[in-house]
């Protein structure tokens, strides 16, 4: 086994980093890593997502990461019980995934999933 396996890290626009941060570890419980005017990164157990700032806002509205993994369900009932907006349902898509979603308040569109295979 690798001690520090290879991993991909997405890394979103923000229009606002001080907001970003707010949203991520307010609403959806990360932590903050890092941030400056210019960069932020947020950590919540395995996941980790960095952030650029922006003026452009077609870049976070058109941008978004996949989150896959056994804990999506649990997510979703922590997510709803602290009232996240843009809480999409917790459903089955005909790709036979189980997902919801969630968009930034930049509009980035998070997108959690769990195989049902």
């Amino acid at each position: 086994m690798i001690a520090d396996p290879a991993r991909t890290i997405p890394i979103l626009a923000s229009l606002d980093i001080a907001e970003s941060a707010a949203f991520y570890a307010e609403q959806l419980g990360f932590a903050v890593g890092y941030q400056d005017a210019g960069y932020l990164i947020v950590k919540r157990d395995e996941m980790e997502i960095h952030f650029w700032r922006t003026d452009d806002r077609r870049f976070p509205e058109n941008t978004g990461c996949y989150i896959r993994g056994g804990q999506v369900a649990a997510l979703h009932a922590e997510f709803e019980k602290r009232g996240v907006q843009k809480l999409s349902p917790f459903e089955v898509r005909p790709w036979n995934m189980k997902e919801f979603y969630v968009h930034d308040p930049h509009g980035n569109l998070l997108r959690f999933g769990c195989s049902q295979w």
